[in-house]
C-alpha cells in the first residue's frame, strides 16, 4: 500500500482554489504559537484563517494561559497576507481527564494521545460547522514527534461524521518544522519543553532526570 503524501494533497487543494480565484475560510486548530508559526505563514497566503486555540489537555493552568497569550501575540505581530482571527475554546480540563482515564501510564504517542488528537479535532470540526467554515485542520502535523498519517486519518474520519471539509496536511514537509523554529527565534517565542499534559510533562521530566544522572555517572 502506497503512503499518501499529505503535503501534496494539500497543495493540490490550494492550487484548485487559486485556479478558481477562491480564498476559503479555514479554522486552524493550534496546539501552541511556535507550531502555528510556519502553518500561518503558509496558510494565510491562501485562506482566511481563524486560529482555534482548544487545548484542555495543557497542564498546569499557568502554562495554559502563557501559551494562549503567546498565540495571541504572534497573531497580532505577524504580517499575514490575509487577516488572521482568533477563537479560544473552553479550558475544560475535566473533559481531558475523563477521556484519559485508565490511560494515565500509556507512553506519549500511544492511545491516550490519539484520543486527545481526536477530541481536539472533533471540537474544531464542530465549531467549523457551526460557524460555516469551508475547512478545518490542525497544526499538530508539524511536529516530528507526531505521525501525519494518523492525524489525517482522524481528520478524514471526523470530516465524514461531522460534514465539514478537512484540509489534509503534513506541515513538517519542505522544512516546515525547521521554518517554525526559525520563526520562533525571530519572534522570541516561549517554547515549551513538553507537549502539554501532565502525563507528557511527567515523562519528559523523568527522561531529563535520567540523562542528567547518566551524565553525572560518566563524569564520576
Amino acid at each position: 500500500m502506497n503512503k499518501v503524501n499529505y503535503q501534496i494533497v494539500m497543495e493540490d487543494i490550494i492550487k484548485e482554489n487559486v485556479k478558481q480565484d477562491k480564498v476559503p475560510t479555514l479554522l486552524l486548530h493550534s496546539c501552541c504559537a511556535p507550531c502555528s508559526s510556519y502553518c500561518l505563514e503558509l496558510l494565510s497566503q491562501y485562506f482566511k484563517v481563524t486560529v482555534f486555540y482548544y487545548n484542555p489537555n495543557i497542564y498546569p493552568e499557568e502554562e495554559y494561559y502563557m501559551r494562549v497569550k503567546e498565540q495571541q501575540r504572534f497573531i497580532k505581530e505577524f504580517p499575514a497576507k490575509n487577516p488572521i482571527s482568533f477563537i479560544e475554546g473552553d479550558y475544560d480540563t475535566k473533559r481531558f481527564y475523563d477521556m484519559a482515564r485508565g490511560l494515565e501510564k500509556v507512553k506519549e504517542g500511544g492511545e491516550r494521545c490519539l484520543k486527545c488528537y481526536e477530541m481536539r479535532l472533533r471540537e474544531s470540526a464542530e465549531i467549523a460547522k457551526e460557524k460555516s467554515f469551508d475547512y478545518f485542520t490542525t497544526t499538530l502535523s508539524i511536529s516530528p514527534m507526531k505521525k501525519s498519517a494518523v492525524l489525517n486519518q482522524i481528520g478524514e474520519k471526523i470530516q465524514n461524521e461531522v460534514g465539514v471539509s478537512y484540509l489534509f496536511s503534513d506541515f513538517k514537509k519542505k522544512n516546515g518544522y525547521k521554518r517554525s523554529t526559525e520563526l520562533s527565534n525571530e519572534y522570541n517565542m516561549y517554547r515549551q519543553y513538553y507537549c502539554g499534559c501532565v502525563f507528557s510533562k511527567r515523562q519528559r521530566d523523568e527522561e531529563i532526570a535520567a540523562k542528567e544522572k547518566a551524565a553525572m555517572e560518566i563524569e564520576n
